[in-house]
């Protein structure tokens, strides 16, 4: 890709906020609006090109606002619409762009359209969810009279049973998320109708959660198939029939036509596709096909897990190195790679790949940092990880407030887990991780609210906080502020060739990236041990130093967790 044909996301770093945890403006604890218009300094400051709302549509909240009641307002406890159209206003004075979270898989229960789809089988929107009789055979609510035996995102059954019609709906996610059936034309139009109506006023993009769920794969006459059992369950795996189903990128392409199709070109779309493979990615990222931008996918988030993300294994780093530069090649000449460590869905990198010792912490968050940020594609930092942010010391089951976190625990209790080794995963792999408020200051709730925050408040904000570093050129908020101005100024961040070196260490992660001349030598060390750079990479010793994260020593010798972008002669 020629620089000049580029497009803008190429250079563009993405900052997303997760609302109710980023600032709080009025004391009730939650974050909101304006607790992000009074940060948007930092942000600036820090070099971001785009920030990334999560949901802040009017929501019963069973799902942090993932279960959206009306998708044309915003909630109040996060503001008012004056204010959003205020946000937007001051992200384009200071460059900025604004993408908004699109949910489009699901509503919630208590969304106008599912009230009235519920309300009879006669509705006429009844046919804009999954609804289906009991499996042949037995009663309705009897045990296995679901529909299929497809298990939930968040456990259980992704069947409901609606007393009132003696039917099931069908939710992927919360009881309380039903989905809506893409099949029906009625709600792709509608769903393109509300997309336009953000776009004309103002909003960049749109980050698309689960997009690939969109198609479900029916027979020709509505049936959906059952899923191989799960170990240990009575229940199925699913996903074969509803990640990437038959109609998902026709879906896709009309979205893009529909919504998208003469505007000026400086839009962004990314969709969330877990389970996604290098290939399928191609296809949704080829600007000929005209679908989405680039994807969000989830391999590397599945290195460290077992037969779910509560069997928590030890990550290799040669199996990283695989997943990374599969990616990378794999999308190196056609379609564009996201790159994240951290969202509000995973627990903190520097706690799940780095090392939170007070030793390492520093230096391991820096060191991650520049691994991700020097690869080809568009990096997203989340609230918090341009300062460190760790995972928060759970002393017991009462602090989770997440959804899924609960729901696992209640399925693993009823099946007789041990309750430590349950803790100790939630402790590890909760959601709630990433959801703990963003650290300001050292002040009691660490400059977030002067209410009671929602969730507490890590209890190192007292030495991890936004205003102990601002001012520090050492510092992890330094360190991002140095690689953000990296991609902007060299266009071989944004688009060089990539080429993975030493795939087979377990502690060194090296890389070269090419653009016209110009080769830069990336090279981290995962570890706590010192190596010999010279024995590893000959060429390294003598080349200039273009960034790092530790005080120049003995270029000789890669220290613990040190992290150099070196460019050769």
């Amino acid at each position: 890709m020629a620089v000049e044909e580029a497009s803008w996301w190429t250079r563009a770093v993405v900052y997303q906020v997760y609302p109710r945890s980023f600032s709080d403006s009025d004391g009730d604890g939650i974050g909101d609006l304006g607790g992000i218009l009074q940060r948007l300094d930092h942000l600036a400051d820090l070099g971001v090109d785009v920030l990334w709302l999560s949901p802040i549509y009017p929501s019963p909240q069973a799902d942090n606002g993932y279960d959206i009641s009306d998708y044309r307002d915003i909630d109040p406890l996060f503001g008012s619409l004056a204010q959003l159209d205020e946000l937007i206003e001051a992200l384009h004075a200071r460059g900025m762009k604004l993408l908004m979270d699109l949910v489009v898989n699901h509503t919630s229960d208590a969304h106008p359209w599912f009230l009235d789809a519920r309300s009879s089988k006669d509705s006429a929107k009844r046919d804009w969810y999954w609804w289906r009789p009991p499996r042949p055979g037995f009663a309705a609510g009897e045990p296995g009279a679901e529909p299929t035996n497809w298990q939930s995102f968040f456990s259980g059954p992704v069947w409901e049973l609606d007393e009132a019609s003696g039917e099931y709906y069908l939710h992927l996610f919360d009881r309380r998320q039903p989905d809506l059936n893409w099949e029906n034309p009625q709600v792709r139009a509608a769903v393109h109708e509300m997309m336009r109506w953000w776009l004309d006023r103002g909003v960049d993009g749109f980050r698309m959660d689960v997009i690939n769920m969109l198609s479900k794969d029916v027979g020709p006459h509505g049936e959906l198939h059952d899923g191989p059992p799960l170990p240990g369950s009575a229940l199925g795996d699913g996903s074969a029939s509803y990640l990437c189903g038959p109609r998902i990128h026709e879906f896709l392409a009309e979205m893009h036509r529909e919504v998208f199709a003469g505007r000026d070109g400086t839009f962004l779309t990314v969709g969330e596709m877990p389970g996604v493979t290098v290939e399928q990615a191609r296809l949704f990222t080829d600007p000929a096909r005209a679908e989405v931008d680039m994807v969000f996918q989830f391999e590397h988030m599945d290195l460290d897990r077992g037969t779910s993300k509560w069997d928590v294994r030890p990550l290799r780093m040669r199996d990283l190195k695989a997943s990374f530069g599969r990616w990378q090649t794999g999308l190196a000449d056609v379609g564009w790679n996201s790159l994240y460590w951290d969202n509000h869905d995973q627990p903190r990198a520097v706690s799940r790949f780095g090392d939170d010792s007070p030793e390492f912490r520093r230096d391991s968050a820096t060191c991650l940092a520049t691994l991700l940020h020097l690869h080809r594609g568009t990096p997203y930092v989340y609230q918090g990880e341009e300062i460190g942010m760790a995972n928060f010391p759970f002393r017991s089951l009462e602090e989770f407030r997440d959804v899924e976190s609960l729901n696992h625990h209640v399925q693993a209790m009823s099946a007789g887990a041990d309750p430590a080794s349950v803790l100790a995963a939630l402790r590890t792999m909760s959601r709630d991780n990433a959801r703990t408020p963003v650290q300001w200051d050292a002040s009691p709730h660490a400059g977030f609210t002067t209410g009671t925050p929602w969730l507490p408040v890590n209890p190192d904000h007292t030495e991890w906080n936004v205003a102990a570093q601002r001012e520090d050129g050492a510092s992890v908020l330094a360190h991002y502020r140095r690689l953000i101005a990296l991609r902007h100024d060299l266009p071989v961040v944004a688009l060089g060739d990539f080429t993975m070196l030493l795939p087979d260490s377990d502690e060194v992660y090296a890389f070269t990236r090419s653009l016209d001349g110009e080769t830069l030598l990336v090279v981290c060390n995962l570890s706590r041990t010192t190596h010999r750079l010279a024995e590893l990479l000959p060429e390294a010793p003598a080349a200039e130093l273009v960034l790092g994260n530790l005080a120049d020593d003995d270029p000789a010798e890669l220290r613990p967790w040190e992290a150099r972008v070196l460019r050769l002669a």
